[in-house]
Order: C-alpha cells, then structure tokens, then sequence
C-alpha cells in the first residue's frame, strides 16, 4: 500500500479520490486551505488519513505539510494535484486580478507543490504525479478561456515533467476530465467576471447561461471518476493523459479531428517556409 498526497482534498473529485485511495487501503496526508474542512469531510476520521492545513499558494505550508506527513508515513508514492477552481468571462471582460488570481492557484499551485514533493520521489527513485487538469486544458471554449489556459498550462507543465521524471522511475499523467456532478459549478468553485460587454453576448453567452444550468446535471459520477484516477496508479503502463468522461472524449476527438483537416489542408503552407 503507498501514501498519497493530495491537494484540494476536503470536497469534489479531490475528496472521492481521497476516499478511494484509503478504501483500497493506501495512506493519504489530505491537505486543504483549512484542516476543519476536512475534518467535515471525512467525520469518520479513517485509518490512514492525516489532514493537514496547506493552502497551495503558500510554499511554507506545503512544505511543513510534507514534513507532517514524511514523519507519520515515511514516504510519500502519489502526488495529486488537484486544487483548483473555474473562472467564467470573455477574454477581454476578465480582470487583470482575476486572471492572475486564477494562474497563482491552478498553475503556481502545482508547481509549487511539486517543489515541495518531488525531492522526495527523485530520493526514492519512485512514485506517481497526477496532475488534474480538464478537457478545458485541450479544448477551450468561449467564457472559459482563462480558465482554459491555466489547464493548457498545465498540460505543458505535465509534458515536460514526464520527459524529466521518467528516468528517475517516476510516472507523470495529467487527468482530463469532463463534467463531473462535484460542487464545480458552485459558488464555492467557480468565479464569474460580470457580462460587461455587450459585444460578447452572442459568443460568450450561451457558454455562460448553459454552465448556470447545469449545476449538479453535470454526466460524470465524481466516485466513478475516483476509481478511474487511482485504477491509472495500478497500471503496468500510465497513460500521459486520461480523458473522464464521455462528453471529454467527444471533445478531444473533435479537437483532434480539426487539426488534422487544417494540418491537412495548409501543409503546404506550412512547408513553404522550409529552406
């Protein structure tokens, strides 16, 4: 059995993975911004599970949270990236605030726990990095773009560290998922710029509406969700990416589709420019 670490564990896809992990038998040091949340969260208090505070944004408190949890456990075998919130607006209509706010949780966030994690896994010469990313991270849509290039970042940062980590016997994949029915699309989840301008409404709009509609008739069962995420730990072979979900499948397959027409079609545009 190994010892998980993972962040944004008091609630959504974070606390199912949290609960799978110790249902299978593994240790988890479950960190959120507040420990009483995660107290909440698991009244029950489970073998196995140290709750910890350490806001993502804070590197200090990660790293006293790895320390508590090398001290009890001893090791640390899966790492989850997986706090996080949503960001809805136009480009144009999202503040400066907002969208460096957004980047110092979903992108900052990781890596800063990967600093705090990873010298741990490179002396062991071993363990599995799962970053939580989102079909938004491969294929964006209008009101979301922001939120899209934090997971966009995040598919960089993944890439990159799987070539880096590899040899070190270290495993490296970013999860994709679609529409899970966790609190996402709650306040407590998801901030939204205000529609200020009218020119958007008509390309921004709809995305808007159709995402206040559908919280809680998101497809995807977050506990089915969590089975999938700790089934990629027990693999022989991880997968550099894991698509959840139907409706992130269908997306991915979309995106992929277009490239290869407009690759396709401007190859020998793209060609020209060779000497």
């Amino acid at each position: 059995m190994g010892v998980w670490f993972v962040t944004g564990a008091s609630r959504g896809l974070g606390a199912e993975i949290t609960r799978e992990a110790l249902r299978r038998g593994h240790s988890v040091i479950a960190t959120a911004r507040d420990a009483a949340a995660l107290l909440k969260a698991f009244p029950e208090k489970p073998d196995g599970l140290l709750a910890v505070t350490a806001d993502v944004t804070a590197p200090e408190q990660l790293a006293a949270a790895v320390e508590a949890g090398l001290a009890e456990f001893g090791r640390i075998d899966v790492v989850v990236n997986n706090a996080g919130y949503g960001l809805v607006g136009a480009i144009e209509e999202t503040s400066d605030r907002a969208a460096r706010d957004l980047f110092d949780v979903n992108v900052f966030g990781v890596l800063n726990t990967l600093r705090a994690t990873l010298p741990t896994l490179r002396a062991q010469r071993s363990g599995h990095v799962l970053n939580i990313g989102s079909v938004g991270g491969f294929a964006t849509a209008p009101a979301v773009g922001l939120y899209g290039a934090s997971k966009f970042a995040l598919e960089g940062i993944t890439e990159a560290l799987h070539g880096e980590l590899a040899p070190l016997g270290i495993r490296v994949t970013i999860i994709e998922p679609g529409g899970f029915r966790t609190d996402f699309l709650s306040g407590s989840s998801i901030r939204v710029e205000p529609a200020a301008i009218a020119d958007y409404a008509a390309g921004a709009g709809p995305v808007r509406e159709a995402l206040a509609a559908n919280d809680g008739l998101q497809p995807g069962d977050p506990v089915k969700g969590a089975k999938a995420v700790v089934d990629v730990t027990e693999a022989a072979v991880a997968p550099l990416r894991l698509q959840l979900g139907a409706d992130a499948v269908e997306r991915v397959e979309a995106k992929l589709d277009l490239v290869r027409r407009e690759l396709d079609q401007w190859r020998r545009t793209s060609l020209s420019t060779a000497i």
